[in-house]
């Protein structure tokens, strides 16, 4: 650390510009790995459209096809968590990048619909498995709350370029080659694989979390942890819960806003400005934020987020001109923002290291779980009544705000900030997390 961090009063953090310029090299590595994968991510935005116009499938084939990678994304995330933690952060992810290589590049070759239906599947595993590897990677790197909201900070500005940029290259590809379009896509995951193998070293996980009471005892070994154990810490089935929900509210920016943008008279261009508007808020705003809610506790900073993206997205049933819904953009771009500044960092200080990538594998299961019924479920109610849309919005976004707050069961305890071999430091960070009480800690498998 710089002489200027080590001058701070003792127990104080530095600025967050300085936490984010002194963030360690795999940080940097992963992040631009995720640059790469994300500009090349074309699959999942084009295959309806290629198997639609292309191969001739109906709009509802294709839409089981989506299914399948929907279902292979809540998988691989699962698989993804026991990778990171059995066979390591840096294989996981190049395994990942491989196997993703190989299945896209398949997909032009496929020629009837279970072939597709089996490959695009097994595309949404491979692609997927990388996650949770490179999430306890960031975990694994750094060793204070305010690095760890730093480094994630990073990572999603690098996730949110790439998606950006890939949506342009996609969009040039697909006008040209759909062949041309998965080769690249391809060619993307192999490039980030590469990069995890030859750059990337998985950092020591000795060590201890905050498991415990009083932080003593022993961990189990990696190779005898397992996911009932992780499902044993009561406060992350909550969190969990609370991440399907939430992620049920935000994806109804993608069906709920086009459907009430259509009843309301306008255009499709007038939704292409309203996403745009959440797009650019994101990447001009989010780090930012990241540096303001970096000392706030985690729990009320995710029920704040929560809060005002259903609130937002609630509102949006009364908008019904392009300046009105331009302000329930700005108000859910915010709750995304303050939301997503903070969830892995605050899941990361809850995991006993031996879990890292399992507590963030169950994390990506949820929130694609939720991403993939969220479209299913509020196209129903949609469907049924408008307004029941935006009331269940409202109301859901109120409970995923409540469940983060603190247990009432019991005081919470403060996480511990980790050394840097992943081990608990005897003091406390200061920036307490989450939900749970001396009641939950019981149930957590032990940490070392």
């Amino acid at each position: 650390m710089s002489t200027a961090a080590t001058e701070l009063p003792e127990g104080e953090d530095p600025p967050f510009r300085h936490t984010l310029r002194e963030l360690p090299p795999r940080v940097w590595i992963v992040s631009l790995g995720i640059l790469v994968n994300r500009c090349g991510n074309f699959l999942p935005v084009f295959i309806v459209l290629y198997l639609t116009s292309n191969q001739g499938y109906s709009p509802g084939l294709a839409g089981l096809v989506l299914g399948a990678a929907g279902v292979g994304n809540v998988l691989g995330n699962a698989v993804g968590g026991y990778l990171a933690d059995r066979l390591g952060r840096r294989w996981t992810i190049a395994l990942s990048g491989g196997a993703s290589a190989v299945l896209t590049a398949l997909v032009p070759a496929l020629s009837t619909l279970f072939l597709n239906i089996v490959v695009v599947g097994l595309v949404g595993v491979a692609s997927q498995i990388y996650r949770p590897a490179a999430s306890a990677l960031l975990v694994d790197s750094v060793t204070t709350n305010q690095q760890r909201v730093a480094a994630f900070a990073v990572f999603r500005f690098a996730m949110n370029i790439g998606a950006a940029v890939g949506g342009f290259v996609g969009g040039w590809l697909a006008t040209n080659s759909y062949t041309e379009l998965f080769l690249g896509n391809a060619a993307a995951c192999l490039l980030f694989g590469v990069l995890g193998l030859l750059f990337l070293r998985d950092v020591p996980r000795g060590g201890s979390g905050e498991g415990g009471e009083d932080g003593a005892g022993s961990a189990a070994p990696a190779e005898q942890a397992s996911y009932r154990q992780v499902l044993a810490d009561r406060r992350l089935r909550r969190f969990l819960v609370m991440t399907v929900i939430a992620e049920f509210v935000y994806i109804q920016s993608t069906v709920g806003l086009p459907l009430h943008v259509t009843s309301s008279g306008l255009t499709a261009s007038d939704l292409g400005l309203l996403i745009g508007l959440n797009g650019v808020l994101v990447l001009v705003f989010e780090l930012p934020i990241a540096g303001l809610v970096v000392k706030r506790r985690a729990a009320y900073v995710l029920a704040v987020g929560n809060l005002f993206t259903g609130i937002g997205l609630a509102l949006t049933g009364f908008a019904t001109s392009m300046v009105l819904l331009c302000a329930t953009v700005v108000l859910w771009s915010l709750g995304e923002m303050m939301y997503s500044s903070v969830a892995n960092a605050h899941l990361g200080g809850m995991s006993p290291p031996n879990m890292v990538g399992r507590y963030q594998g169950l994390y990506g299961a949820a929130f694609t779980f939720g991403t993939g019924v969220g479209p299913l479920v509020g196209g129903a109610i949609y469907a049924f009544n408008e307004w029941a849309l935006w009331a269940t919005v409202g109301v859901a976004g109120l409970i995923s705000a409540q469940l983060c707050l603190p247990s009432r069961r019991a005081p919470a305890l403060p996480e511990q900030p980790r050394g840097p071999s992943g081990a608990a430091e005897p003091t406390g960070s200061g920036a307490a997390d989450t939900a749970a009480g001396t009641a939950d800690e019981k149930a957590r498998p032990s940490s070392p």
